[in-house]
């Protein structure tokens, strides 16, 4: 049980730390432009408000979260000439 298992896991140290150090860092791919990405938000509301904001959702055939945000949209357009 003393001998160090030769398998790599997710923290394991690389082999040789001078190859890892010089080698090119990775190319991270953004699938969404920096303007779709969002903020968490958290509001507190009723236990009622939250049962009929989901029923709503359910109905519409929508996420809570799309709802709220088409709703956000709607109420708090951007200024006039920005974002469109």
């Amino acid at each position: 049980m003393s001998e160090r298992s030769r398998k790599r896991s997710f923290a394991s140290r690389p082999a040789d730390p001078e190859i890892w150090i010089k080698a090119p860092d990775r190319q991270v791919q953004r699938i969404l432009p920096a303007e779709d990405f969002s903020a968490r938000l958290t509001i507190d509301v009723t236990a009622d408000m939250r049962g009929r904001i989901k029923i709503a959702a359910f109905q519409r055939g929508q996420t809570v979260a799309d709802m709220m945000r088409a709703l956000f949209e709607r109420e708090f357009p951007p200024p006039s000439g920005e974002g469109q």
